[in-house]
């Protein structure tokens, strides 16, 4: 027996957990909730990028001296 067999298996990534799940039980109010959590999610995204890749530029730019 494979060890594979024993360990449950990983779930999909959460984005795309949050693609599949059903909206139809949410309240106008809950859908509102979740549409402002998930645009303050993709500010943080985008923030981490902006940040990795000034980080990478600062990288490259101290080594090319």
């Amino acid at each position: 027996m494979d060890i594979d067999d024993i360990l449950p298996r990983k779930s999909a990534d959460p984005a795309s957990a949050l693609a599949t799940q059903d909206l139809d039980s949410l309240s106008v109010d809950e859908l509102n909730a979740r549409i402002a959590t998930l645009e303050a999610e993709i500010v943080r995204t985008r923030a981490k990028i902006k940040s990795a890749v000034n980080h990478r530029a600062s990288a490259e730019s101290l080594f090319k001296r």
